[in-house]
C-alpha cells in the first residue's frame, strides 16, 4: 500500500498491559473481605479486570458506559449472502436512532447513551444526522470476493476514524465501551478475516447471520467466503491492506477503535462475530491489546468462537442473541457493572488494610497515536 503515513507497528509500543500490580492487590482485597473464594464467580475476574484497566484500587463503579455501534453496507450482500436486502443497513441505523431496535430498547433500560457512526451506509449522507455521518469514508464498499473492499488511502481514512472515535471517547470521560456494528454483508466480511487469520477454510467459520438464512443463502455466503480468502491471504502480513482487500470501512474503523482504546486504557466490551473480527486483527497488531477486552456474549457462529479462542476470551453470558446492534453485548453490560459495583463496596474485615489508592494514568494522560 504506497503512501502510507500510519505505521501500525506503533501500537505495540503504545499499548500496555492493564496494571498487573493493581490485579494482585484487588485479588489479596477480595481475599479479606470474608466470602468464600470465587462464590462470586466471574463476578470476581471482572472486578480485578476493571482494578488493573482503571489503574484504581477499590475500583470506581462505572458510571459513564456507552454503545459504540459502527454502521456500513458491504458489497458483497449483493451475492444474496444476507437475511436483509443489500444496501439497507441505513434503515436499521434509522430504526437504532427511533429507539425501536433491540439495542436501542435495552440501552434506554440501561439508561446507556447510543453513538452511531457511519463509515459507509449506502445512502445519501443528508439523509441522517451529522453526527452519524461525519467520519463517512464512502458509499458501501468493494465486492470482497472480486475487488478490494477499500482503496489504500480509504483504509487509512476509516482506520484514523476509529481512531479519532476512540479518542472523542476517552477525552469525554467514556468508562467502558459496550461496541457494537449494524451492516449488511458485515458477518461475511468477518468470516473471510477470521478464516484468513486462523488458517481455516470457508465452510468451517460460515455461519447463518445476523439472521435465519435458508441453505442455499449459506451456500452463497460460503462460497464469497472462500473468494475473499483466496484474495486475503496473500495480503496477511499487512493488517491495513488485509482490511483494505476484504474488510470495508466499518470493520476497519472498528480495528482502529479496538487499538486506540486500548492506548487510552478504554475497556471495551466485544458484542459479536463482527467485533470479534475486529479484534482478532486488533491482536495480530498488538498482542496486548485483547487484556482491554472482555466478550459480551457467544453467539451461534462458528467464526465468533473460533475468534474467541485465538484470543482467549471466554463469552460472559451464552444467550445466542444474533440480531447485533450491540445488542448481546448490553445484555452483559449489568454484570460488568455489578462486578465493579462488589469490588467497589464490599467492606474488608481488617479496617487497618492500607489500600493503595490507584494513581495510575487516567485516559486523558495516556500517550496516543495522533488519529489526524
Amino acid at each position: 500500500m504506497t503512501d502510507r503515513t500510519l505505521d501500525l507497528d506503533d501500537f505495540s509500543d503504545l499499548i500496555e498491559r492493564p496494571h498487573g500490580g493493581l490485579r494482585r492487590d484487588a485479588e489479596e482485597r477480595r481475599a479479606r473481605t470474608g466470602l468464600p473464594p470465587e462464590s462470586l464467580g466471574r463476578l470476581d475476574e471482572l472486578g480485578e479486570w476493571l482494578t488493573a484497566a482503571q489503574g484504581r484500587l477499590p475500583v470506581e463503579p462505572l458510571r459513564q458506559p456507552r454503545l459504540v455501534v459502527f454502521a456500513g453496507d458491504h458489497g458483497v450482500a449483493s451475492l444474496d449472502v444476507s437475511s436483509h436486502r443489500a444496501g439497507t443497513a441505513h434503515t436499521l441505523v434509522r430504526e437504532t436512532l427511533e429507539g425501536t431496535t433491540p439495542a436501542a430498547i435495552l440501552a434506554r433500560k440501561f439508561e446507556v447513551p447510543v453513538r452511531i457512526v457511519d463509515m459507509a451506509l449506502d445512502c445519501e449522507p443528508s439523509e441522517l444526522p451529522e453526527e452519524v455521518t461525519r467520519h463517512r469514508v464512502r458509499r458501501s464498499s468493494g465486492r470482497l470476493d472480486i475487488e478490494d473492499t477499500l482503496t489504500g488511502p480509504e483504509a487509512e481514512a476509516a482506520f484514523r476514524a476509529g481512531m479519532a472515535v476512540a479518542d472523542e471517547e476517552a477525552d469525554a470521560g467514556t468508562d467502558l465501551v459496550v461496541l457494537g456494528d449494524l451492516s449488511v454483508g458485515g458477518t461475511t466480511a468477518a468470516g473471510t478475516l477470521i478464516a484468513a487469520l486462523c488458517g481455516t477454510d470457508a465452510s468451517v467459520v460460515t455461519g447463518r447471520g445476523g439472521g435465519v438464512i435458508d441453505d442455499l443463502t449459506w451456500m452463497r455466503k460460503c462460497a464469497a467466503i472462500r473468494d475473499g480468502l483466496r484474495r486475503a491471504r496473500p495480503v496477511l502480513g499487512d493488517q491495513l491492506e488485509l482490511l483494505a482487500a476484504v474488510a470495508g470501512a466499518d470493520l476497519t474503523a472498528m480495528t482502529g477503535f479496538l487499538l486506540q482504546s486500548a492506548v487510552r486504557r478504554t475497556p471495551v466490551v466485544l458484542d459479536g462475530v463482527v467485533t470479534a473480527a475486529c479484534a482478532l486483527v486488533a491482536q495480530r497488531v498488538a498482542f496486548r491489546a485483547p487484556d482491554w477486552w472482555v466478550a459480551g456474549h457467544a453467539t451461534s457462529e462458528p467464526a465468533q468462537e473460533k475468534a474467541l479462542d485465538r484470543m482467549a476470551l471466554d463469552p460472559l453470558i451464552e444467550q445466542r442473541v444474533e440480531v447485533g446492534g450491540g445488542t448481546g453485548a448490553l445484555l452483559a453490560l449489568p454484570l460488568v457493572q455489578a462486578a465493579a459495583e462488589l469490588a467497589a463496596q464490599l467492606p474488608v474485615r481488617d479496617d487497618a488494610v492500607d489500600e493503595k489508592d490507584g494513581e495510575g494514568d487516567g485516559a486523558a494522560d495516556s500517550p496516543a497515536l495522533d488519529a489526524t
